[in-house]
């Protein structure tokens, strides 16, 4: 499907997710692109390209009211999931997504340069290896089933008053203690239209 295709399929949305004009053409292009890319890389599991605008790009901008600050880093993005999306629609960030299989990071970088996006970044690297020049006011990820096991391999990328965002299916794994000293700020649930699984996004904070 071409771009125009996907945009024509994104402009219902604009109004309800707040998606403007460039959003909507960057969106566009990166579903394009993905489509095209995934009949080699297999970069998604979802092959059936009526599910990737709720299942992927309306997920990941569910995260848009919890974001903080200017500074996002996206741990084990993928295929820029939910990180490339949010960069997309919330251009005064700047975002880092970070991924450790090279395929992803060289399709990131494919549709940054296509589009010329000057606030984001797609860096090649493990979470545990990784040391950035300064730490980010948000880190947040769908990589991760569980925010405790998250919180120790992240936590050393996070702003003293920064937060973390953890997309999680069911609430009941909120029900493990967190190591200090971090603790749930609120775990909110999402609904995303036609989607009928549960989906919650954990806000964590330093108490």
């Amino acid at each position: 499907m071409a771009s125009e295709d996907w945009a024509a399929r994104l402009e219902p949305l604009a109004e309800a997710w707040h998606l403007d004009a460039r959003a909507r053409e960057v969106l566009a292009t990166y579903l394009a692109e993905l489509v095209r890319w995934n009949r080699v890389h297999n970069l998604t599991a979802v092959r059936d390209p009526a599910q990737l605008i709720p299942r992927h790009v309306l997920d990941s901008l569910t995260l848009r009211p919890y974001l903080h600050g200017e500074r996002v880093l996206d741990v084990g993005t993928g295929a820029g999931l939910p990180g490339f999306i949010l960069a997309a629609t919330e251009r005064e960030r700047t975002f880092c997504l970070l991924d450790s299989a090279a395929k992803r990071i060289r399709f990131l970088r494919n549709v940054i340069g296509l589009k010329g996006l000057a606030n984001v970044e797609a860096v090649h690297a493990r979470i545990e290896d990784f040391q950035p020049d300064a730490l980010y006011t948000t880190v947040l990820s769908r990589a991760f089933k569980a925010p405790a096991e998250m919180l120790a391999r992240v936590a050393h990328t996070v702003a003293p008053e920064g937060r973390v965002l953890a997309m999680l299916g069911q609430r009941q794994v909120v029900d493990d203690p967190l190591p200090a000293p971090w603790s749930y700020r609120r775990v909110d649930p999402v609904t995303i239209p036609g989607e009928v699984a549960a989906r919650h996004v954990a806000i964590i904070e330093r108490a």
